[in-house]
């Protein structure tokens, strides 16, 4: 893993020092706090790409610091795993409703805790990638992993061409595309399209989008646009 940046929250000072050891050993940047405290102050500064968080800690408990960060737009997306000796079902149970990636008990062997690490930071890199590709604009999210686009919070069915013409519009706004390049951008073999072709499928767009029918815009003479 090249470099990522782990937060370790641990009370315990023979247990921090044991977890940042072993992790900075495997590359990891690490910075060990003692407390919930400290932990929320320093990720409004900071950008870790994982939380590992104890549980029983002095001041703030750690369910509340997790509650914390998952409510936190800015950082319920960091990956956070506890890591505590609170080894009933229901203990685990709740961090793990709470949005906990993965939850570890004590005593645990450093090379496992970091095997999951690993695992955990992976996941999320797929994840990342896979949500590069989304487009987001305003109110429309358009999914090509799921094939899938919503506007105001209402999937609409569009047929794979639209999708294709709405995906290749929207990755540029306000960019303006002749129907040629739209034909060129969205062939495939066994598939055919004409210019005027296209026309109908900006219709069908349009009406599916209902009131938001003048995201794409005609350019007289030229094509289509998707508005900036």
């Amino acid at each position: 893993m090249p470099n990522e940046y782990i937060m370790v929250v641990e009370d315990e000072e023979d247990i921090l020092e044991l977890i940042s050891y072993n992790l900075q050993k495997e590359g990891f940047r690490v910075n060990g706090l003692d407390s919930g405290e400290k932990a929320i102050a320093a990720i409004k500064a900071e950008s870790p790409d994982l939380i590992i968080l104890d549980l029983m800690l002095p001041g703030i408990a750690g369910f509340d610091v997790c509650r914390l960060f998952k409510q936190d737009e800015a950082t319920r997306n960091i990956p956070l795993v506890m890591l505590t000796a609170k080894g009933e079902e229901t203990d685990i149970v709740a961090g793990l409703e709470l949005g906990a990636d993965d939850y570890i008990t004590k005593p645990f062997s450093p090379r496992i805790l970091i095997a999951r690490l690993r695992a955990i930071l992976r996941r999320k890199g797929r994840e990342e990638n896979v949500d590069r590709d989304k487009i987001r604009i305003g109110d429309l999210v358009i999914d090509p992993a799921r094939h899938e686009v919503i506007l105001g919070g209402t999937p609409l069915k569009l047929t794979s061409t639209e999708f294709r013409i709405l995906y290749y519009l929207a990755s540029r706004p306000g960019w303006v595309f002749t129907r040629k390049q739209i034909v060129a951008a969205i062939h495939e073999v066994n598939f055919s399209i004409t210019d005027r072709a296209v026309d109908v499928q900006i219709v069908g767009l349009r009406k599916k989008f209902g009131d938001n029918n003048d995201l794409i815009e005609t350019i007289r003479g030229v094509g289509y646009r998707f508005r900036d």
